[in-house]
């Protein structure tokens, strides 16, 4: 049994081009020490706060110019019934179901605006040991180019209940299960760069947003947007030095009121 409902994130991942160098870039940017568990395991190499796990890190797969990204997992308690779903819903299934290695069985999906996740059902590994403090697992949205498309996907495929933010401003929804949030979904506007394509923002909690950004910019990652203080803390948007998009946010800084949902 996932210690995770079926639909909340419970686990995250990337590959990288440079596994040593991205261990030196979030070590000092969110403060983890690593667990590498060898090849057999593909080097799949475990972040860890205070000893317990929270994200992962590992080397690219082979093939052209792979891209450095961050991957995050949905809970399920039936990995292959809910693959069976996507392609029904207008989803892609890339990969999957498979088990790897005990740890548990996953499956590799889009849904039909391009948003790629994956899904996570657990054996010997749950998923976060730690979420919502500092290096870890904060949150995470879907960022979409299609939001009706992935309106209907994600609250069908797992039964979302879905809360509507009232904000001319910005088109953005909240989805919970059983009455707590899990993820956001932000619709893409014109302000985003044509070449990026819908896709999986995640949030790692850090004690002061601005000092995670200094040293991320001193180790040559790039802040894209932010920092800002909203009522939800204060946050930005950034990449590592090898080009994976993540957010960081302080959760104990915060300004304004929450905004009304309906």
């Amino acid at each position: 049994m996932s210690p995770f409902p079926d639909g909340a994130p419970c686990w995250a991942d990337a590959m990288f081009p440079d596994v040593a160098a991205a261990r030196d870039f979030y070590g000092q940017v969110l403060g983890w020490t690593f667990d590498d568990l060898g090849e057999e395991y593909g080097n799949y190499t475990m972040a860890l706060v205070d000893g317990k796990p929270v994200a992962a890190l590992m080397p690219v797969m082979p093939g052209p110019d792979a891209p450095a990204l961050w991957n995050l997992y949905l809970a399920t308690s039936d990995a292959a019934a809910v693959t069976g779903r996507v392609e029904g819903l207008g989803g892609t299934v890339a990969m999957g179901p498979e088990d790897v290695g005990g740890f548990g069985i996953t499956s590799s999906l889009r849904d039909p605006a391009g948003t790629a996740f994956s899904l996570w059902q657990p054996n010997t590994h749950p998923g976060f040991g730690l979420t919502e403090v500092p290096g870890a697992y904060a949150w995470a949205e879907v960022y979409t180019r299609d939001a009706p498309a992935t309106d209907r996907f994600f609250p069908e495929l797992f039964g979302y209940e879905v809360g509507v933010m009232e904000d001319p401003e910005m088109d953005f929804r909240i989805w919970s299960v059983a009455g707590r949030p899990v993820l956001g979904r932000m619709a893409m506007t014109d302000d985003f760069p044509p070449e990026v394509p819908s896709y999986v923002n995640v949030y790692f909690s850090v004690p002061d947003c601005d000092a995670a950004l200094d040293t991320a910019v001193r180790l040559g990652g790039q802040v894209h947007y932010g920092p800002t203080t909203t009522p939800f803390g204060r946050f930005a948007a950034v990449s590592d030095q090898q080009g994976a998009s993540f957010s960081v946010i302080d959760t104990g800084t915060t300004e304004g009121e929450m905004p009304p949902m309906t």
